[in-house]
């Protein structure tokens, strides 16, 4: 007996919205493009205060040893030691290579992270008004927390007959599903679970409407 006869699966893959837009009794709003709402923006007051601490302790000695250097004093060791690598050692030496293109990365990487929103696990919701524009967005802002939100589509996903377990994975575009079955043809249990699922997208009232993948199987000892 081969893999394939010891479990059998029904998937599917559609997106949110053209699904909502002709759910009957959706409500105002559904099935039209809501309006921008923007994500949340981390404050990063902690990775801000260190580094602002490293650049200030590090400018600081710095400054400390050029005006020790300019009042007749010896430079500090490190940085005569720094000083003879650096005239001793070619440009195209593969130290200075790899130092340059380490340093490179690093900053880029910092640029990256400032212009980042952060807060990746924090789904932002619609407003409550009929369009968000520039007055209500700085009112109230509503967000979710992609687990929580995961546990509220796996317990409507549970509510499905013919769902014995299931895992809602929920990502910033993307809402994955899958459910084990243990009775009920898995085309039937995936339409439902599919419809429970959408229902349930719905009513989180999400700013940016996800897709939707469901995956349904069963294995060889569930069909005896």
């Amino acid at each position: 007996m081969n893999a394939d006869q010891k479990m059998r699966q029904s998937t599917s893959a559609s997106a949110y919205g053209a699904r909502a837009g002709t759910a009957a009794g959706s409500g105002a709003g559904d099935g039209e493009p809501p309006g921008r709402v923007r994500r949340f923006w981390s404050e990063r007051r902690v990775p801000a205060g260190i580094v602002s601490l490293v650049i200030a302790a590090v400018s600081g000695l710095l400054l400390y040893d050029v005006a020790a250097v300019r009042s007749g004093r010896h430079a500090l060791g490190w940085r005569d030691w720094l000083a003879g690598e650096l005239a001793s050692r070619p440009l195209d030496s593969a130290w200075i290579m790899g130092g340059a293109a380490l340093l490179a990365a690093l900053g880029v990487w910092m640029v990256i992270l400032a212009m980042a929103p952060g807060l990746r696990g924090l789904l932002p919701m619609r407003a409550p008004g009929p369009e968000p524009g520039p007055e209500a967005e700085g009112a109230v802002r509503a967000g979710i927390d992609r687990t929580s939100a995961g546990l509220v589509l796996r317990d409507r996903a549970m509510e499905v007959s013919g769902v014995r377990s299931a895992r809602v994975d929920v990502g910033r575009r993307r809402i994955r599903a899958r459910a084990l079955a243990h009775f009920r043809d898995l085309d039937e249990v995936r339409a439902d679970l599919d419809a429970a699922l959408h229902e349930g997208i719905r009513q989180l009232g999400l700013a940016r409407q996800p897709a939707l993948s469901v995956r349904v199987r069963r294995s060889a000892k569930s069909k005896g």
